[in-house]
């Protein structure tokens, strides 16, 4: 026992030190997520200022602050409070001689740099499509997924706002994903780690970008305004999953943009009577009764 609470505690510790340390300046810039997120948004908003797609939407949209606050709880406040749960878990699948490599499908650790990177990326976003596909179907993840859904004005900030217990279905099955590639993460994910963060925030930002011939392969804001339509196409329960790529949407035919205006009605039925605070938000998913 003395173990795992010597673990839990070095690994909350760890993160608390590592975060601050982002926030002082002490870490290397390209490790520095902390920094690296305010600069991301401050540059997509200043785009959505600059060159806005719904011009008749306010620079301070509605909802603004609580999404800011979202994108650092998310990111930062829950990854803190969650790290020492995950390196118990870590401890116990060794106990059980389950480890990096045991699903390995192959090991990419000897690839060139660029190599691991689009594997790692592509096999993370898949991971990630996948999940995403869950969170619409299964009615017991949707109630947590409404969170992200009840956003009536989209904008950069948006792409963060999410419950927490996405993280709790999404880090295992993104860890699942390493493993098929011998647990094996590339010394530069960093870079995967920005790229997604900058095609995250463009996806929900107030800016109009399809990436011409690039829109079968990347996710974009167009596309992805139609994720959140309020009303879906017949008999669909979620259309445009895509995270970073929109290739899976297009290969399993999830693809749906009937035009381009951005006007479309964003939210989901009965959206009126969600809670509009961050701590009813919260705990929404877990009453009974709810759908």
């Amino acid at each position: 026992m003395d173990k795992y609470l010597d673990a839990f505690i070095n690994a909350f510790t760890g993160t608390v030190d590592w975060t601050w340390k982002s926030i002082i300046f002490e870490v290397p810039w390209y490790t520095n997520y902390f920094w690296g997120l305010v600069a991301i948004s401050l540059a997509v908003w200043l785009l959505e200022i600059a060159f806005p797609w719904r011009k008749q939407q306010s620079v301070i949209r509605k909802d603004f602050w609580l999404d800011g606050f979202y994108m650092f709880f998310n990111f930062f406040i829950f990854s803190i409070v969650i790290s020492g749960f995950y390196k118990i878990l870590e401890l116990l699948f060794a106990e059980i001689s389950i480890r990096a490599k045991t699903f390995a499908l192959f090991d990419i650790s000897e690839w060139s740099m660029w190599a691991q990177l689009l594997v790692f990326f592509i096999i993370l976003d898949f991971v990630q499509w996948f999940t995403h596909v869950l969170l619409h179907k299964y009615s017991f993840l949707w109630k947590f997924h409404k969170v992200h859904h009840s956003v009536k004005e989209m904008g950069f900030a948006a792409h963060l706002r999410y419950h927490w217990m996405e993280n709790v279905l999404y880090k295992p099955l993104k860890t699942f994903g390493v493993m098929l590639i011998g647990g094996f993460e590339p010394e530069q994910a960093f870079i995967i780690h920005f790229i997604t963060i900058a095609i995250g925030h463009f996806n929900h930002s107030n800016i109009k970008i399809t990436w011409g011939p690039l829109k079968y392969i990347f996710n974009n804001p167009v596309m992805h305004l139609y994720h959140h339509a309020y009303t879906l196409p017949k008999g669909k329960y979620g259309v445009n999953y895509g995270i970073s790529l929109s290739l899976w949407d297009y290969i399993f035919k999830t693809n749906y943009i009937p035009e381009d205006s951005g006007t479309v009605e964003i939210g989901f039925k009965g959206d009126d009577k969600f809670p509009k605070d961050f701590i009813g938000q919260n705990i929404y998913g877990f009453k009974k009764g709810q759908k």
